[in-house]
């Protein structure tokens, strides 16, 4: 089979690869996750190409759930492979007898007459393997063997589902790329939040059903609270010249959005999950062609909608649920031309018992909160700059402590300039210091003499700092008498001298209450050679 389109990107081929490993490892239904927009329709057919010149004969299913996701995957198919033969098999259309690849309906496959024609299969593809769990896919997917050692492969944006069960189908996720690599990689456009609050929005009135908040209450919550007409101003002051999606709760909502929205000077249409085909067909197709230029929905354009033009999302159905979040907003982040990012608007109602997922719950990164009209990656490298500075703190810390208990258990006496330098004081003319290396953790020795400066040894190499120390502290034994270098010499336990004092008068050094001669004789050695350093232009290492 030869190749026509559609190479895939670097990513795709990696989730290929590896799914195949999985394979190959005993593994059999096995997930990728991936950002929507980030093509898995194209993966999952080059999927198909490269598998069947492997299965002996027998046939790739791929199982979808909506009409336009049915269409989509057979048409990538052949796009990427115009050779293969690609049957659709839904309602009325049969046509997998001599099919490489059948594209069927989950529906349609549920009735069991209509399942047991279809034989000889050797891979099975899962798209919104999210909803896996469900009765339905369950006994689809045991009937092809999928519990009996057939292959198989899930694709979703999301793997969360408020019943759960996904565990029981899919053994692992294999494969997981995040929103913001695809944004970075410039595969996905930057989206931008921001808030459409509604005071008079009590969303703490709606209960919550299956972990989410309950349809119908929220629809009502919304209309009664006038956010459909706030919904509109916010579309006409921030999105007037965008194409968007507004998604809603409840069919009546979506209706009365298309309404708020027309009566604001945005042309507008409604979408819902009953409408006739046709209809739905050519609103979509006006949408598409800059008739519309919003389309309000009652949760219908969350999976298969390709528009990439779209770069306004509404999301009017606030939800405490990230999967469902990450589908809606996901339907403006597709790359097209002219575009430069998406514009999220947020409704927001006051709630202090839900948790309402928002724009950072795009990514699994830990991103923190979004400032007003923040994007999601200025928000991301926001967070990075953050936890790189706490990294860098939280090393210096360590230095810090490493470089202290270093010296602290040293017999000889160290001390440190106000500006950090470590340095051992021989005589009133000579002293040794170390000079750090610029970015590393690497240290140099120095002697510095009233005579002559600062002179480096003949050997100058930078040295990690227990050797940097222990070079040092040997020259201090030979430069100079024990007494003079030594932390526990007897002198410093006795009172300070009237000349220490003296001296520390005239420099104006501070002598706290109860100093030893040993403390004041520091405090002079630090104001004199931290005077010294600050004069000198030390030589770069």
């Amino acid at each position: 089979m030869t190749m026509t389109a559609f190479k895939p990107r670097p990513y795709q081929v990696d989730a290929i690869e590896a799914l195949r490993a999985g394979w190959a490892a005993g593994q059999t239904r096995l997930a990728v996750v991936l950002p929507t927009g980030a093509g898995k329709t194209v993966l999952f057919s080059h999927l198909a190409h490269q598998m069947l010149d492997n299965l002996g004969g027998r046939r790739v299913l791929v199982i979808a759930h909506r009409e336009e996701l049915i269409e989509q995957a057979a048409a990538k198919l052949l796009a990427v492979d115009p050779m293969l033969r690609v049957g659709i098999v839904k309602a009325q259309r049969d046509d997998h007898a001599d099919a490489d690849v059948i594209v069927a309906s989950v529906q349609t496959l549920a009735v069991e007459k209509r399942r047991q024609a279809i034989r000889d299969i050797g891979l099975i593809i899962v798209d919104e393997c999210h909803h896996a769990a469900a009765r339905t896919y369950m006994e689809v997917l045991a009937h092809f063997g999928a519990w009996d050692g057939v292959p198989v492969a899930g694709f979703t944006a999301t793997m969360t589902r408020t019943d759960g069960g996904l565990a029981e189908v899919w053994e692992d996720v294999v494969f997981r790329l995040d929103i913001l690599d695809m944004i970075s990689d410039g595969y996905l456009c930057d989206v931008r939040g921001k808030r459409i609050t509604v005071d008079t929005l009590d969303l703490d009135k709606v209960k919550t059903r299956n972990g989410d908040l309950v349809d119908g209450q929220l629809g009502q919550a919304l209309e009664d609270s006038g956010a459909l007409d706030a919904i509109a101003k916010a579309y006409v002051d921030h999105a007037s010249d965008r194409a968007g999606v507004v998604f809603t709760p409840t069919v009546a909502t979506a209706r009365a959005a298309a309404a708020a929205l027309t009566a604001a000077g945005i042309t507008a249409a409604p979408v819902w999950g009953d409408m006739g085909r046709d209809e739905r067909r050519a609103t979509l197709a006006r949408y598409t062609a800059g008739e519309v230029q919003v389309l309000t929905n009652c949760m219908v354009l969350t999976e298969g909608f390709d528009a990439p033009h779209t770069s306004c999302v509404v999301v009017a159905r606030p939800t405490k649920s990230p999967g469902l979040y990450v589908q809606m907003v996901g339907r403006g982040l597709r790359l097209a031309e002219g575009k430069q990012d998406a514009l999220l608007l947020d409704v927001m109602g006051a709630s202090t018992k839900h948790k309402l997922a928002s724009m950072v719950d795009l990514t699994a990164r830990e991103v923190g909160q979004a400032e007003e009209g923040q994007s999601l990656r200025e928000v991301a490298e926001q967070a990075e700059k953050k936890a790189a500075a706490e990294k860098r703190r939280v090393i210096a810390a360590r230095v810090e402590a490493e470089e202290i208990n270093l010296f602290g258990s040293s017999a000889i006496r160290w001390l440190r300039t106000a500006d950090g330098v470590w340095f051992i004081r021989l005589n009133s003319a000579m002293f040794l210091f170390l000079q750090r290396d610029p970015g590393t953790r690497l240290y140099r020795m120095r002697r510095w003499t009233e005579a002559h400066g600062v002179h480096p040894p003949k050997d100058d190499v930078a040295r990690p700092l227990p050797e940097a120390l222990a070079w040092l502290e040997q020259q201090a034994k030979i430069l100079a008498p024990s007494a003079f270098v030594a932390r526990q010499a007897r002198w410093r336990s006795g009172q300070p001298s009237p000349k220490q004092m003296g001296l520390c008068r005239r420099l104006g050094i501070a002598v706290p209450r109860g100093a030893s001669a040993g403390d004041v004789a520091d405090l002079i050695d630090q104001d004199r050679v931290g005077r010294v350093l600050g004069q000198l232009i030390l030589p770069a290492a």
